[in-house]
């Protein structure tokens, strides 16, 4: 039996109703039809102030989010943990545009650093760039587009809060994730991140960036970065994904008449995510978080572990999935001894739409993802059953 078929592993946490809630949940998401009248449905009612919070609270925020705080996350982390499987707190607030918003985003990371150093079950802490500075500002720098002096200075302010974090970050010894975002802003946030590896990846990787693979361009950016931490002695820390914001991307390209940045089709990501982890694995100086729920990709990556005698636990390679998204993956691969872990969202009801909209989104356009989870589900339905 191949490794990810094993339900009872993958679903050994959740409860007969929880089984329940997640195949209702992921039926309703393999339409697209319903997913674009949820969202709407939702949007208005959140803005109109109806009393939907509850509703959303017991089904789909409760099935993709760790809770409203950290501390709500506390007993899903450990549960979790039980069976060998870590969490990667994700406060995933999104779209806020205020200094205060930004300070409470550094503050947030910073205390989920310590929070990572006391319990073995969060490696790893992770924050988005936007978080903690405007989206239009990285937008600027990455066009090459002149900063006014009040440009400037809010500017250093974004990279202090950078610095700030990575510096907690290397004292406490808490490797740092840093998501990558859309392809119009994210040069200005790479620059930013080498520099940092450049900094605090001196002995091992503290600090790793997001590589998209969706993006055709990002081979090349990976053979530069190597020959860069070649050349000034780091070590490369990078989150190799396939990207979360093709429609956007595509839609973008197409209305300002560029090129799209995004891979002509699934194979051609799939090709390109693989090469990358062939490529990292292939170098010693480098560690990946490979952020996927595609099986051949994962079982590629145990291939090429044997291949390179990387031992189950070290941790230069980590395995990531999202919260309330492929267990198949997540519990088989920590039965086995490799390190895992969970993507786990938390932040208010209301702030965290966003977030779990683009997951509803993203499941709708990946091709078989759904399904696949809904199999399992039934697989797992009758294996109780019987």
């Amino acid at each position: 039996m191949k490794l990810f078929n094993n339900t009872k592993i993958a679903f050994s946490l959740k409860s007969d109703s929880e089984l329940e809630r997640a195949f209702f949940l992921f039926k309703l998401i393999q339409s697209q039809p319903m997913v674009k009248i949820g969202t709407a449905v939702t949007n208005f009612a959140l803005k109109a102030h109806l009393p939907v919070e509850g509703l959303i609270r017991s089904t789909v925020f409760d099935h993709f989010c760790g809770g409203v705080t950290e501390e709500d996350c506390i007993s899903n982390i450990e549960q979790m943990h039980t069976n060998g499987v870590c969490s990667v707190l994700d406060y995933s607030v999104e779209g806020k545009e205020t200094e205060e918003q930004f300070e409470l985003v550094k503050a947030k990371t910073l205390k989920n650093i310590e929070f990572a150093k006391e319990k073995e079950a969060i490696p790893f802490v992770v924050f988005k760039p936007t978080g903690v500075g405007r989206f239009s500002l990285y937008q600027k720098i990455t066009e090459k587009e002149p900063l006014s002096n009040d440009e400037k200075s809010e500017w250093i302010t974004v990279v202090n809060r950078f610095h700030e974090i990575c510096d907690k970050a290397l004292a406490y010894d808490v490797p740092i994730l840093i998501d990558a975002e859309e392809s119009w802003m994210q040069d200005a946030a790479d620059m930013l991140v080498e520099e940092l590896m450049e900094k605090y990846n001196t002995e091992k990787a503290i600090v790793f960036n997001t590589l998209q693979m969706y993006r055709h361009d990002r081979m090349n950016y990976l053979r530069k970065l190597h020959h860069n931490a070649d050349q000034k002695k780091y070590h490369i820390g990078l989150k190799i994904v396939r990207g979360a914001y093709m429609e956007k991307e595509r839609d973008r390209a197409e209305e300002k008449g560029y090129p799209s940045p995004i891979c002509i089709d699934k194979k051609a990501t799939d090709d390109n995510y693989n090469e990358a982890i062939n490529y990292m694995m292939n170098h010693e100086k480098m560690a990946v978080f490979a952020g996927t729920h595609n099986e051949e990709s994962s079982y590629l990556l145990l291939e090429l572990a044997k291949q390179y005698k990387i031992d189950p636990s070290d941790n230069r390679l980590w395995f990531g999935q999202l919260y309330g998204m492929s267990d198949h993956i997540s519990f088989n691969l920590a039965k086995e001894g490799y390190n895992t872990a969970k993507y786990v969202p938390f932040g208010p009801v209301r702030d965290v739409m966003p977030y779990l909209i683009r997951r509803a989104e993203e499941n709708t356009s990946v091709a078989g993802q759904t399904s696949r989870e809904l199999n399992l589900i039934k697989e797992e339905r009758l294996r109780r059953k019987l």
